[in-house]
């Protein structure tokens, strides 16, 4: 039995198998051990023959039991695996014990055979192993879960994805291709990738040159085709897998940008047809240009123009019984030959309702044809399909739903029906109407003042007639001679070339708004630049022709008053110069009140008085001339001047940026504290929309202050008042210690306004002759 049990033992397999030994007696005490034996112990110096085993090896603590049943023989062996033990020498070791009994004759005292093996090296290794094997069946796991994932994330995409080989066989495609090109997966692997690109070859050539330069594609905007042959525009991004180097598989993500290039496309032509309409002269300049940029912003191969009887004249077609339309005008691309589809269109007239021209112009609405060579035009449907023309669509040219004619438009692709198309060629429609009937009012405008003209041309005024595009119509002598161009200079100018940069913005505003009212402007101010670069300032009345209730021309009558500008800068500039020697003579000469007889004072018992400043106005005026100054200027403080007028307050003085007004005299009232307020916060408001219409960032500075104040009037008549006394100084203070785009206002204002504004403590600030004093900002009203 003994045997068999250390068979077991040695049979175990590892590199190199050593064992180190105890001999216990039943009362498991030490009689015999290896040399190496204690080295294993938990406490070596308790190994000595004798003593108590369980000293030295606490992990037998508990197993007397089990090594009772080896005594006698009913266990053979007895295992304990893995045990630790730090060691000085390395960090830790490992080993097993293995525990056996010993009877060598019945009559002899049975022993325990402890075996102990140290398999630190062993248990490394199978640490190892199990930890590689973890790490094998965890990388496994993600790898599995990552597929998933991927085949989730790319089934998810928004875009499409193809993964082709380098020949370009689709290898895999996501749900997303599937959706744009209408295949199954089926249809779409093993399959070339031309089956979804029109130009193929022209496709490669482009990728070949990114992989030759080592990038990835970025953007490639491919021509494809859909399985029911509908033109798509795709953007692809392209990359390459390899694998050692050589070439695996090719990876296509495409975004479908169709719906953008009909966006773009729709915005082109909008423009280029305001464009020709605003430049042309007349109409049959016009109408072949417009044909040519539909076909080329949106992608048509041939426009036709179609009219009831003769091509379109100014006067406006009216509806006939018997009127037919014919096709005054056609234009092509050069990607399509069509010759004989041109002739058979030339000799083709169509009655209301046949054809498409004539069911457009029966309909009164625009037509789509998916595929003309399937219409029933016996007329044209044959030569179309001959020509390969195949959709086709038209529109409506109507003033006040009477024709003035049809335009047609034929591609040689098969399209869907674009509703958002249709939409847009019927506001193309109305504006090609709206120009039509323009011209015919031109037309009539012209020949009606033919008859003034001879008056005009020797008015000393400069005159001008436009139209609502701001073409030049007609000017007089003096405009000419003011401003220098020829004849044929102005045919082919707008006015607004002309206007000067500073004046532009508020002179087409002015322009539109006289359209808009039919009232007369007067007194407007403008600029224009000669022909030799000089600025010439006007000043004059403005009004608009309407003919049928529609705007036909704006005219101007306008005086040259740039002489005049000119002169009241050099005054203001003089009154300056002349202010700024008095200030720095006043201080040498004491000052003392008027004592004229013809003086009346009086004393005003409670007023509010305003003061305003235009931050920063010194430094901005330093960069421009005195001309430009004032005519910055002019319309802030014009529209001060209304307001103090609207709230019945009289204004004092301007001293450069500095704006005076006092409420509550010469006319008493109880609600000036109320009227300052409004006018105050009305003022803000007046920057706000000059810095927005003139594109500056003015801030404006406003301090009050309501108190008694004493007035020697002068000269009534005139309004010239000389002011004394304190209120008039701290209104002053709380402008100037103000803060920018705030009202400042001290304790007795806000102790007027409390009730109906709302007002915000700012603090205690300091006031001439050393005092300070709380003062509060005024935000707005309750």
């Amino acid at each position: 039995m003994k045997y068999q049990v250390l068979e077991r033992i040695f049979n175990k397999p590892s590199f190199q198998r050593k064992f180190e030994r105890l001999e216990l007696d039943g009362n498991l005490h030490i009689l015999d051990m290896s040399e190496e034996a204690k080295k294993f112990a938990a406490q070596p110096e308790e190994v000595i023959l004798g003593n108590d085993v369980r000293l030295s090896f606490p992990e037998f603590i508990g197993l007397e039991g089990i090594f009772t049943s080896i005594l006698v023989g009913e266990q053979e062996l007895f295992e304990l695996e893995g045990i630790r033990r730090d060691s000085n020498e390395t960090s830790e070791i490992y080993i097993d014990i293995y525990i056996i009994g010993e009877q060598i004759d019945s009559h002899a005292e049975s022993k325990l055979i402890v075996l102990i093996e140290e398999v630190t090296d062993r248990l490394a290794l199978e640490h190892k192993l199990v930890q590689r094997y973890h790490e094998a069946s965890l990388l496994s796991s993600t790898l599995v879960a990552y597929k998933n994932y991927m085949e989730q994330v790319i089934n998810s995409m928004a875009d499409a994805l193809l993964v082709t080989s380098p020949a370009g066989i689709i290898k895999k495609v996501n749900a997303a291709t599937k959706k744009l090109f209408g295949y199954s997966e089926a249809e779409l692997v093993g399959k070339s990738i031309s089956l979804i690109i029109d130009d193929y070859e022209l496709f490669q050539n482009v990728l070949q040159k990114y992989f030759l330069s080592q990038q990835n594609s970025s953007n490639i905007e491919v021509a494809c085709r859909s399985k029911r042959r509908e033109k798509l525009l795709i953007a692809f991004s392209c990359s390459v897998i390899k694998h050692l180097d050589k070439l695996e598989d090719i990876i296509y993500i495409g975004r479908d940008i169709t719906d953008r290039q009909r966006r773009e496309q729709r915005i082109c032509a909008q423009y280029a047809i305001t464009r020709i309409l605003s430049e042309a002269q007349s109409i049959k300049q016009a109408m072949p240009r417009i044909l040519q940029a539909i076909c080329q912003t949106l992608g048509w191969d041939l426009g036709e123009l179609w009219t009831p009887g003769q091509y379109i004249t100014t006067s406006v077609q009216t509806d006939s019984s018997n009127a037919v339309l014919r096709c005054v005008e056609i234009k092509s691309t050069r990607l399509v030959s069509a010759r004989e589809f041109k002739a058979i269109t030339w000799q083709t007239t169509y009655n209301s309702g046949v054809g498409l021209p004539g069911r457009i112009w029966a309909r009164r609405s625009p037509l789509w044809v998916k595929d003309i060579a399937n219409d029933d035009d016996v007329q044209r449907s044959p030569a179309a399909a001959a020509a390969g023309l195949h959709a086709a669509f038209g529109f409506p040219i109507l003033d006040d739903n009477k024709i003035i004619g049809v335009m047609v438009f034929l591609s040689q692709e098969v399209q869907q029906k674009d509703t958002e198309l249709l939409q847009l060629v019927v506001a193309i429609g109305s504006q090609i109407a709206n120009f039509i009937k323009c011209k015919y009012i031109e037309a009539a405008l012209i020949e009606s003042e033919e008859k003034y003209r001879d008056l005009l041309e020797n008015a000393n005024d400069l005159i001008q007639s436009v139209n609502v595009y701001g073409r030049i119509l007609y000017v007089n002598k003096a405009w000419r001679k003011a401003l220098g161009y020829s004849q044929a200079e102005i045919a082919e100018m707008n006015l607004f070339d002309i206007i000067h940069p500073d004046f532009k913005q508020q002179s087409r505003q002015k322009f539109y708004n006289v359209m808009m009212s039919g009232e007369t402007l007067e007194q407007v101010q403008t600029a224009f630049v000669t022909k030799n670069g000089q600025t010439i300032f006007l000043e004059g009345n403005i009004n608009c022709k309407f003919v049928e209730g529609k705007p036909a021309a704006i005219r101007g009558i306008f005086r040259n008053i740039t002489q005049r500008i000119l002169a009241e800068a050099a005054l203001r500039q003089q009154q300056e110069e002349t202010k700024r020697l008095l200030q720095n003579i006043s201080s040498a000469v004491v000052v003392q009140p008027p004592q004229a007889v013809d003086v009346v004072a009086k004393d005003f018992a409670e007023v509010t008085v305003l003061f305003a400043d235009i931050v920063g106005l010194s430094k901005i005026a330093a960069s421009m001339s005195a001309i430009q100054l004032v005519s910055l200027l002019n319309p802030i403080f014009a529209a001060f001047d209304r307001l103090s007028e609207r709230y019945s307050l009289q204004k004092i003085q301007t001293v450069n940026e500095v704006y005076m007004v006092v409420g509550g005299f010469p006319v008493r009232r109880s609600d000036h504290a109320q009227a300052i307020a409004h006018m105050a916060l009305d003022m803000q408001t007046a920057i706000a929309l000059f810095n927005s219409e003139h594109h500056q960032q003015f801030n404006i500075r406003i301090g009050i202050h309501s108190g008694p104040v004493v007035v020697g009037i002068m000269e009534v008549e005139k309004f010239n008042y000389q002011r004394w006394g304190e209120t008039v100084n701290l209104a002053s203070c709380m402008e100037s210690q103000g803060i920018p785009g705030q009202i400042q206002v001290t304790q007795n204002t806000y102790e007027r306004l409390r009730n109906e504004f709302l007002l915000q403590r700012r603090g205690e600030i300091r006031v001439p002759r050393g005092g300070t004093m709380t003062t509060y900002l005024l935000m707005g009203r309750k």
